[in-house]
């Protein structure tokens, strides 16, 4: 379940309601005529993605810098519709919608990923969260042989506590690729109740991505994990946390 969008009521009072943002992407061009939020009744906080052949891509804000004009690879999709301001709660998300881009923006591919994986759009960097054709989690994320390091992060403020080993590290990518993608979809059954433990994936090119594992579903990022993973991830999560006196 890709949740891109709460509705806050106009009453005084608020009401915070995820809904789901349904695909139902052909590659076709919006036919639904602009309409502006404040119709809706209600006011709608979108977060920031784009979506396109299908794939739902989420603006990565805290892992990554500065984009350079140098990374920019070939153009992959232009964006058709900004849903800011103009979609309602019940619209139905297709390839080419934005929520914050402006009609017109040219989407590229990210130098040194697959563009299934990170676009630009705006200088900005998009991540994908969902993707129908990803079978497996290295479908999913394009990070094989590209990660640096493993960290843990605080679930209260995000704030990085410590590092995984190097040779922990390692295991965790080679655990996590082969995973069976599901979906969020279904991760999100067994996990809508339970706190998750934050970790940060740290990339060569100086980037990174959290991921939040769930131990009693053992769900990572749209994958139930294997207890080998679990173990390790919890493992470190002890180690880490000792180490730093928590």
């Amino acid at each position: 379940m890709y949740r891109l969008r709460r509705l806050r009521r106009l009453t005084g009072w608020t009401l915070a309601i995820c809904l789901i943002l349904a695909a139902t992407g052909c590659g076709e061009k919006i036919k639904e005529k602009m309409r502006p939020s404040t119709d809706c009744g209600g006011v709608i906080d979108w977060v920031d993605f784009v979506m396109i052949n299908d794939i739902t891509y989420g603006r990565n804000v805290d892992g990554v810098g500065t984009v350079s004009s140098d990374q920019l690879g070939e153009k992959v999709g232009t964006v058709a519709y900004m849903l800011d301001e103009h979609a309602c709660a019940d619209h139905k998300a297709v390839n080419g919608d934005a929520a914050f881009l402006p009609i017109g923006t040219p989407i590229y591919a990210m130098k040194g990923y697959k563009p299934s994986f990170r676009v630009i759009a705006d200088n900005k960097v998009y991540q994908a969260g969902t993707n129908p054709n990803a079978r497996t989690m290295a479908d999913l994320l394009d990070i094989e042989g590209k990660v640096a390091r493993v960290g843990l992060d605080s679930g209260n403020d995000g704030s990085a506590i410590g590092d995984f080993t190097p040779e922990a590290s390692e295991q965790f990518v080679q655990l996590l690729l082969p995973l069976a993608y599901v979906g969020t979809d279904e991760t999100y059954k067994k996990t809508m109740h339970e706190s998750g433990v934050f970790l940060r994936v740290y990339l060569k090119d100086g980037t990174s991505f959290r991921m939040v594992f769930y131990p009693k579903a053992n769900a990572i990022g749209g994958a139930f994990g294997t207890e080998p993973l679990k173990a390790l991830i919890m493992a470190e999560r002890q180690r880490i946390k000792a180490a730093a006196g928590l």
